[in-house]
Order: structure tokens, then sequence, then C-alpha cells
């Protein structure tokens, strides 16, 4: 029987190995956590074959979980984006609010695109419109690229069926429909109070002109279809799924036997296939079916290595539950302290420090959160598996910087230096963590369990 000691130095051994080799040696995140995975395994001795099976067994089950909805989200973002039908949302919502609260429109808007689509296209459609907003309005675009960042990395970060949130609740054991309510009330909260403070930051000479912008903003032109569908009709695949989902949730909440129907409607794989196969009869009016067959073609492409990513987390997740360290690290947290807060600002602190270490927001919070279940860490101290997962994806949203593809796609379309994408960028996603993480405390406290 392997120590208690030996175990937790093979887990730090195991999670340097991956942060070496994805910061020093600049390995795929998959690569690297396949083998932190392997020395996890072996250096605890479950042997070369458990291992290995360990690994793939981690890696399918968590796959089987999240993979096809992963999968399904990307083609409703790409074919939403692909038909023009994304604009039409950013116009509308930009409609919307009048005035100087057009930013926290586009904020919104942001925020609205990123659940079904990642950050970088969620950017590169609202660059031109932020664009166009500033110059109308007169004011600096650290403004509307601010509240961009800030509704983009929340929603991303948040709400299912983006990967993390996706996998929170398999990883952790919970309702899919709580994380999404959780994701979007609390996301949205957080958005609106994080463009606040960022707002008030650059009211008061945080932005620098000539140090933070270095050149003039890249205009992205891009071709529209001219039936692009109205911002009604493009915003239906998002929302149905979303729907579908909570109608599971809710009919569980007020009855013990849910029909089979709704089960069957509600069930994450089915709702997000009738989101894409709705984005496809919408996407068909305005495009081509040699045009909707490439879209969902660049969707798949982009879509393979996030599913990798999250794979090879269940991989590592698989191999720490195996050892059976949960056990040694929920009684070591739990010895050190039973407070709902001190588990939940560990696990933010745990999640933070991947994210500044290797960049990734995917391998922060999903390797943090199957740390944290092999810990059994909420049942530890009494509280629902939401408030976990919650300061996890804070955590790997927290701080994003230099190592981060998100803080150059930014720093790039922006025009802005590394200073300015510093001070719009990593400290707009660090603000909005901090409300999440204090948002997580404050249910975790007030109502641990439900």
């Amino acid at each position: 029987m392997i120590s208690t000691s030996l175990l937790i130095t093979n887990l730090v051994v195991a999670i340097a190995i991956i942060l070496v080799a994805i910061i020093a040696f600049r390995w795929s995140p998959v690569v690297a956590l396949i083998c932190g995975s392997i020395y996890m395994g072996l250096a605890s001795g479950l042997g070369l074959m458990e291992t290995v099976h360990q690994i793939t067994e981690g890696f399918g089950e968590l796959m089987a979980a999240v993979g096809l909805s992963i999968g399904f989200g990307v083609i409703i973002g790409q074919l939403i984006y692909d038909s023009g039908g994304a604009r039409s949302i950013a116009l509308k919502m930009v409609d919307i609010f009048p005035g100087q609260l057009v930013f926290y429109g586009i904020g919104l808007t942001a925020f609205l695109f990123s659940i079904p689509v990642f950050f970088d296209v969620t950017f590169v459609i609202l660059i031109p419109l932020a664009l166009a907003l500033v110059k109308e309005l007169d004011k600096p675009l650290p403004y509307a690229v601010g509240a961009m960042v800030i509704g983009a990395a929340a929603a991303h970060t948040l709400v299912p069926p983006t990967p993390n949130p996706l996998a929170a609740a398999d990883i952790l054991g919970f309702d899919l429909g709580i994380m999404i309510v959780a994701g979007l009330l609390f996301g949205l909260v957080a958005v609106s109070l994080s463009i606040k403070i960022l707002f008030y930051f650059l009211d008061h000479g945080f932005w620098n002109e000539e140090k933070d912008q270095v050149k003039e903003p890249l205009e992205v032109t891009e071709e529209h279809p001219p039936n692009a569908p109205g911002a009604l009709l493009a915003v239906i695949p998002i929302v149905a799924p979303i729907l579908l989902i909570l109608s599971g949730t809710a009919y569980q909440a007020f009855s013990e036997q849910v029909p089979g129907i709704i089960q069957f409607l509600s069930h994450k794989v089915i709702a997000m296939l009738v989101g894409a196969i709705l984005a496809y009869l919408i996407a068909v009016r305005s495009m081509k079916k040699k045009v909707i067959s490439d879209s969902v073609q660049n969707a798949m492409s982009a879509a393979g290595l996030v599913l990798l990513i999250t794979g090879a987390g269940g991989a590592f997740g698989a191999v720490i539950e195996s050892t059976e360290i949960g056990t040694t690290l929920a009684g070591g947290i739990s010895s050190f302290s039973n407070s709902a807060i001190w588990a939940i600002l560990i696990t933010y602190g745990i999640a933070l420090i991947f994210r500044v270490s290797q960049g990734s927001g995917t391998v922060a919070s999903i390797t943090t959160m199957n740390i944290m279940a092999g810990a059994s860490l909420a049942a530890t101290v009494g509280l629902h598996p939401v408030w976990i997962a919650l300061a996890a994806l804070s955590g790997g949203m927290s701080i994003g910087h230099v190592n981060d593809s998100g803080f150059w796609v930014t720093v790039e379309l922006s025009g802005f230096s590394v200073t300015g994408g510093l001070k719009i960028y990593t400290f707009g996603e660090f603000i909005i963590s901090i409300i999440v993480l204090t948002l997580a405390i404050l249910g975790g406290v007030f109502l641990p369990v439900f």
C-alpha cells in the first residue's frame, strides 16, 4: 500500500510534468495530460496495463458524456455565423440598447454569441461593429473591446454547451440544467457588474492612448449572405437546446417521475441535435448545400482539439480516482478546514495556478474539476457540486495573458500593445472571475445544498 505522502507527491509531480511539457517544451496539452496520467498511474502502483485501461476508460467515458454535445454546439455556432445570422443578432442587440448603454449591449451580445461558439469567433464577428460604434459615439475603443472580452469570456466559461461547463456536470455529478441556470444567471450578473467596474477604471485614466494603442485596429471585412436570417430566427438554434434541457430539470423539480418523452427531449445530446438541425434549416435559406457542408467541416476541424483536450482531462481524472488519492485529499482538506468558503477558494486557487501557468482555461478548469471530483470535495464539506464547478470555472478564466491565444486575438485585432492587452483582456477577465468566485462563495454559504 502506497503511503499518503507518496500519493500526494506523485500528484504534484504529475501536475508538474503536465505544466513543464506545455510551457517549456510547447507540447500539445493532450500529449502532456496523457504523459502526466501515465506517470501518476505507474508511480502510484496501478501497473502498466491498469494505467492504460484507466486512461482509455476515462477518455471514453467523458467523450461519451459530452463529445456529441460539444460537436453539435460547434456546428450550431458555425452555421449561425456563416449564414449571417450572427451579424443580424448583433445589430438587433445594439438597436435595443440606446446611447452609452450600447456598450453593455455589445457585451451581452458577446455573451449570447459565446454560448455556442468559441471566443475567437465571437471577437471576429463583433470587432467591425465595435469599431463602428466607437466612431459614432466618439468613445475610445477599449470600452467596446472590454465589454466584448468580458461578455464572451463569461459565456464561454460558464454556460453549456461550451466544453468546460458542459463537462462540469458530468465530472462532478450533477444535473446539467442546474449548470445552465447557474451559468446564465451568475454570468449575466457578473458581466453587467464587470463591465461597470472596467468602465470606472477607464473613466479615471486607466487607459493611456499613446502606450496602450500602438496601431490602428485591424478592419475585418466579411461577405454576408444577402438572405441572412433575422435576429429572432437566428437565435432559435441557441435558445431551443437550452429550453429543452431545462424542461427536464424543471419537471424533476415538481414531479418524482419524468415522462419518457421529456427525458428524451431534455437529454443534452438530443437537445443539441435539435439545435443543430434547426441551424441547418435556417442556414439553407441563405447558403447553398455545398457551402453549408464546408461550414460544418470547418466547425468539426475547430472542435477536434477541444474534444481531445476534454477527453485527456477525463483520462487524467480517471487515473487520479483509481489511485484513491481522492480519499486522502478529502481528508486533508477536511482536517484543514470543513468550511465551504475554504473549499471554494482552494478550488479557485488550483485552477488559477493552471490558468496562469499554461494559458488554456479548458485545461485549467477541467483538470481542477477532476482533482476535486476525485477528492469528493463537495460531499466532504456539504456543498452542492455546482459551487465547486463555478469556483473551478472562474479560476480557469482568471488571468489570461501572453500564453493565451485569446489574448493575442484581442491585441492584434484591436491594435493594442501588450500593456493594452493586459489592461483590457487580462484585467477584464480577472474582474469577472472574482465576481463569479464571490457569487459562488455566497451561494455556498447561504444555499449550500438544494
